[in-house]
């Protein structure tokens, strides 16, 4: 992979920022074609989904071969609808750049993974390996039986291959991306060998050299069988663990070591029935492409008889929960936080809530002094016994204050005892009776009886 160019400082390159109906905000990759964004689209009923947008560099975009090339191999790429592929969504210019979105896969590609492993010094189980690989072919054997709607082939080759193009997310799911884009690559190398562009080629070639059939090497036409020998490439590298075609200081190019399509001979590591995916990575391998398996579902049948006679058993379930444990989600959680910020910004700053200063009304109701509250005054002490014959004394009324309204405050007339006498309530300022009064009565009671008593003769 080409490592990626550094992020520009200039407004059309800070994140997160929109880009026709996009919203960008995450770059997750660049190359000599495209620079790699993950972005978010809204829908026209308001719904939203992650898409990936790949920009065309701008010097690719304007060559209008390359423009032509593309938006024909976009439309082609458009119409594959399999769970291995993945979709494209659109394709389109918008601020001057030419670019594709296509479906995102939340996960890791499998040039990203092998990276990691090796830095974390993880092997891949050799039957998830397998599983990646036996995936991909179905992807591609799909692409390249497709026909259009008058049953005519497609004649859909991917030409790209590689660690970079194969999807690998974190529900198990392995996904080809990138049908046909290589196409208009090779347009532009073939300008540029005629004189057009010399610059060109080595920015068209860079970064798929490595995985190169011979004869796409060497500029030939190519069929489905370019696209085995690409997957040949990635057994062989998951099998050894090292790339296949190296750059050396003073050795053969890349693009020269394809041309000869030498396969190095694989190391014996102690997997299970070794031998024998050894010999599909030379049978897929072969420099003459009559000696290649004549198409991708050929060599998916034999790695599916591997795992089933080595009695490997794997699923997508075991994938997903294998790059969880090994390689964790860390990435795909700062991009989720990367993702809420964009939204975020999107929907402005924040609104701040400044409380009003608050008034007094001048027509607020007298207020009671501070203080103990003011008593009623008690009434005089009584006799136990009242003497005979004696006018019982009046029965005394309770002062009450004077009727209030319900809605409003209370009269401005109101003394301060009035005022206290609302607030403690009826019970308050009614006179109780006193529980002694009924011990008096009924000794009187008795004493009068006794009395009684005292004057019947006997």
């Amino acid at each position: 992979m080409p490592s990626e160019p550094p992020p520009s400082s200039s407004p059309a390159s800070r994140l997160p920022r929109k880009f026709g109906q996009y919203l960008l905000f995450d770059r997750i990759g660049a190359g000599g074609m495209a620079e790699i964004f993950l972005a978010r689209a809204r829908t026209e009923l308001g719904g939203q989904r992650r898409v990936v947008v790949k920009q065309i560099l701008p010097s690719l975009g304007a060559h209008p071969q390359f423009a032509e090339m593309l938006i024909h191999e976009a439309k082609l790429a458009a119409v594959l609808d399999h769970a291995n592929v993945a979709q494209v969504y659109d394709l389109g210019r918008a601020d001057d750049r030419l670019f594709i979105a296509m479906e995102y896969v939340e996960g890791f590609d499998l040039n990203d993974l092998l990276r990691r492993c090796t830095k974390q010094k993880v092997a891949v189980p050799i039957e998830l390996a397998v599983t990646i690989l036996c995936d991909t072919l179905r992807g591609l054997d799909y692409a390249h039986r497709r026909t259009g709607a008058d049953g005519t082939p497609l004649g859909i080759v991917h030409r790209d291959v590689s660690p970079s193009n194969v999807l690998v997310s974190f529900d198990g799911q392995v996904k080809l991306c990138d049908f046909g884009i290589a196409h208009a690559n090779d347009l532009v190398a073939d300008k540029s060998d005629k004189g057009d562009s010399p610059s060109q080629t080595a920015e068209a070639l860079k970064g798929k050299a490595g995985y190169m059939s011979p004869e796409h090497a060497r500029g030939e036409a190519v069929d489905a069988r370019a696209d085995v020998f690409a997957v040949g490439i990635l057994l062989w590298e998951m099998l050894s663990g090292k790339r296949m075609y190296r750059q050396v200081d003073a050795g053969p190019t890349l693009l020269e070591q394809a041309k000869r399509g030498e396969m190095p001979p694989l190391a014996e590591k102690g997997i299970a029935s070794e031998e024998v995916l050894h010999g599909i990575a030379r049978k897929a391998l072969a420099t003459n492409r009559e000696d290649r398996y004549p198409s991708a579902a050929a060599m998916l049948r034999d790695l599916e008889s591997y795992l089933a006679d080595a009695q490997l058993i794997v699923s997508p379930i075991r994938l997903g929960d294998w790059l969880v444990a090994s390689l964790g989600s860390e990435i795909v959680l700062e991009r989720r936080k990367r993702q809420r910020a964009a939204e975020a910004l999107e929907l402005g700053p924040p609104v701040k809530l400044t409380p009003l200063p608050f008034a007094p009304s001048t027509d607020t109701a007298p207020v009671a002094p501070s203080g103990p509250p003011a008593k009623l005054p008690s009434s005089p002490p009584r006799a136990a016994l009242a003497p005979e014959n004696a006018p019982l004394p009046a029965p005394s009324t309770p002062s009450l204050p004077p009727p209030r309204s319900l809605i409003g405050p209370p009269p401005s007339t109101a003394s301060p005892v009035e005022l206290e006498s609302l607030h403690a309530g009826p019970l308050e300022t009614t006179k109780r009776a006193n529980p002694l009064n009924a011990v008096y009565i009924a000794f009187g009671v008795l004493l009068m009886l006794a009395s009684i008593y005292a004057l019947v003769p006997r």
